[in-house]
């Protein structure tokens, strides 16, 4: 891996990462929209077959599919499915806001209500691998906040049948409905619907390029949870640390993709020697070393810092996806930290942890936009209207505030709306 001296003029340049630039199909991705749009199933079908050379039967995932799975899937896989959810569900009950009215003035009662969304659409990914994790990751929040409907959409496999451990998942967590449908085309149905796929309020799910600008289009006729693109790590650590837990948490994060991106930030020199070493020596044995050594060879690189705040201020700086601290005390460390998706103290704390059994969320922004977005929750899928009561105290008590700032914007009937209250 590259080895840097870090330098402030240089940390523009020090962030940079692969990212997903959605411009160069945005047309063709347009296009597919429309397509979807104005012919409904049966555009589905076209595209379907176009892409994933697949013509299904149905699109929708018949309950019989679904129990089948459940008795093909290896039973070891659906134990661990289900201790997952449970964790899952765990920590995101947690995350409910409270609902809560305040007296602002004598007089004047004001508060926020919760509500969740009446439907949400999760877009589960296919194609390198099968991720059945990222069902429950989506799902689980949704049911918790109480969606209605929550549908799911996967790529069909070659033969048109859905993976059995995607279809369990989905069962697990409480998907509603489940089609075999992905792609722009999948996104284009959640958004406007079909005559099969009713449209849904929020799209939310990673994919690739094609979803992630079908996501970026149809934003404002519903919402989606945030820009998605390769994955992450930065990794801060001081001498303390083991070096092997380091480098597999590189070579575990490299293994995700060529485009992935893996960032250890230390003030030791010793340190990022022999974590460079440990790299060399594992990578050997890693199943997915090709796509490991091109992850590296792009976006691998060890940051030396004169110490742990530098290191905290390179964090910051690049926002990443997740966040690794391994010093003499992380919590400590932790106290400095902005910008990050999911952090992780500690050397018992591996980012797989997080990405299938503690219980947080794996679905987190990237691409530096941890500085302005959190990753998916409960809160993700509720809404939080105002609420507030006045009486004629009240009324009295906010009558020059209210009045002078009308009359001031110009808004003349909103003044008198308000005095006419306190005359009577």
């Amino acid at each position: 891996m590259r080895i840097i001296e870090f330098d402030h003029e240089r940390v523009d340049e020090l962030v940079e990462r692969a990212r997903i630039d959605v411009d160069e199909v945005l047309g063709p991705v347009a296009d597919i929209i429309s397509m979807v749009r104005e012919g409904g199933d049966g555009a589905l079908r076209e595209l379907t077959e176009k892409f994933d050379g697949v013509s299904p039967e149905s699109l929708t995932v018949s309950q019989e599919e679904i129990e089948a799975a459940h008795k093909n899937l290896d039973p070891q896989v659906r134990k661990a499915l289900t201790e997952a959810a449970g964790n899952i569900e765990e920590f995101h009950r947690l995350q409910m806001p409270s609902e809560w009215m305040a007296e602002i003035r004598p007089g004047v009662s004001a508060g926020q209500i919760v509500r969740p969304l009446d439907s949400v659409g999760c877009y589960i990914p296919g194609g390198r691998a099968v991720y059945p994790s990222t069902i429950l990751m989506t799902v689980i929040p949704a049911r918790i906040a109480g969606v209605e409907r929550i549908v799911c959409c996967t790529p069909p496999a070659s033969d048109g049948s859905v993976p059995d451990a995607i279809l369990v998942a989905a069962d697990i967590a409480g998907a509603h409905e489940i089609y075999r449908v992905g792609g722009a085309q999948a996104v284009a149905a959640m958004a406007y619907g079909t005559e099969t796929i009713g449209a849904v309020d929020k799209i939310v799910g990673p994919g690739n390029i094609f979803v992630t600008a079908a996501k970026k289009l149809v934003y404002g006729d519903v919402d989606i949870d945030f820009p998605a693109g390769p994955s992450e790590v930065l990794i801060i650590a001081d001498e303390s640390a083991d070096p092997e837990y380091i480098a597999l948490e590189i070579l575990a994060q490299a293994e995700h993709d060529p485009q992935a991106a893996s960032v250890l930030v230390t003030d030791s020199e010793d340190l990022a020697a022999s974590v460079d070493e440990k790299v060399r020596e594992n990578i050997k044995y890693m199943e997915r070393a090709n796509i490991i050594g091109e992850s590296l060879e792009r976006y691998g690189m060890i940051v030396l810092t004169e110490d742990i705040d530098g290191a905290v201020d390179f964090s910051n700086a690049y926002a990443p996806e997740h966040l690794v601290i391994m010093t003499d005390s992380p919590e400590k460390t932790l106290k400095g930290i902005r910008n990050a998706g999911s952090i992780f103290l500690g050397d018992l704390s591996p980012v797989a942890a997080g990405d299938y059994g503690s219980g947080t969320n794996h679905v987190l922004p990237t691409s530096g936009c941890a500085r302005m977005y959190s990753g998916l929750s409960t809160e993700s899928f509720l809404k939080k209207p105002t609420v507030q009561m006045i009486t004629r105290e009240g009324l009295q008590n906010i009558q020059e505030t209210v009045l002078r700032l009308a009359e001031y914007e110009g808004l003349y009937a909103h003044a008198e709306s308000f005095r006419r209250r306190l005359d009577r």
